[in-house]
């Protein structure tokens, strides 16, 4: 099992970073919270999740301890696999999906695309007594600086999670014209609970 890895960022896009480790590059799926983590980074360490499927092995990468903590626990409820909890790691960051388990939020999590009421309902029910340790160690991220072509990359990256690029570049245009001077990470949580 992969515990970390621990190497020269090679890539970096929204939703993957690529970890070279001795020569050979990691593939790792990534959180929003993570992407801006690691944003202007040339050397990182990630925390893994490994999900060995018949057909795949893939890699969840997180920045902190307590994001993969929550992601293993998301992924312990049924009816959430390895991308939705990627999803809502990325609409939340790990303070912010903490507080919506304890209180019991059930339309926050029904905002997040994939996840009905009864799914909503059912991550309160199972982790509502396993998050509480995570809330106060689960760190803010600083989204540093915005760099052109934000638009083009909010959409790229939303297609990558699934969504079709005309309704998310309306969205993100939508999004743009309200707040001009968001960073793409913003962009992209504000577009996952319009869509």
């Amino acid at each position: 099992m992969i515990e970390h890895l621990r190497g020269q960022l090679a890539e970096l896009t929204p939703t993957q970073a690529v970890v070279e480790c001795c020569g050979v590059g990691y593939g790792a799926n990534i959180s929003l919270n993570t992407y801006s983590a690691l944003q202007g980074k040339t050397e990182c360490k990630l925390y893994i999740s490994e999900v060995i499927r018949e057909d795949a092995h893939v890699l969840y990468g997180f920045c902190t301890r307590e994001e993969r903590e929550l992601f293993l626990l998301l992924v312990t409820v049924p009816g959430i696999g390895g991308n939705t909890a990627r999803m809502i790691l990325s609409s939340f960051s790990p303070d912010e999906l903490v507080s919506v388990i304890t209180a019991g939020n059930a339309n926050a999590l029904k905002a997040v695309k994939g996840i009905g009421l009864k799914t909503a309902q059912r991550v309160l029910v199972d982790l509502k007594d396993k998050v509480g340790s995570l809330g106060s160690a689960a760190s803010a991220v600083d989204l540093g600086h915005a760099v052109p072509g934000v638009a083009d990359e909010a959409v790229s990256a939303l297609t990558m999670l699934g969504f079709a690029a005309l309704p998310s570049k309306k969205v993100v245009s939508a999004i743009l014209a309200d707040s001009p001077g968001l960073h793409v990470e913003e962009i992209i949580k504000q577009a996952l609970k319009r869509l």
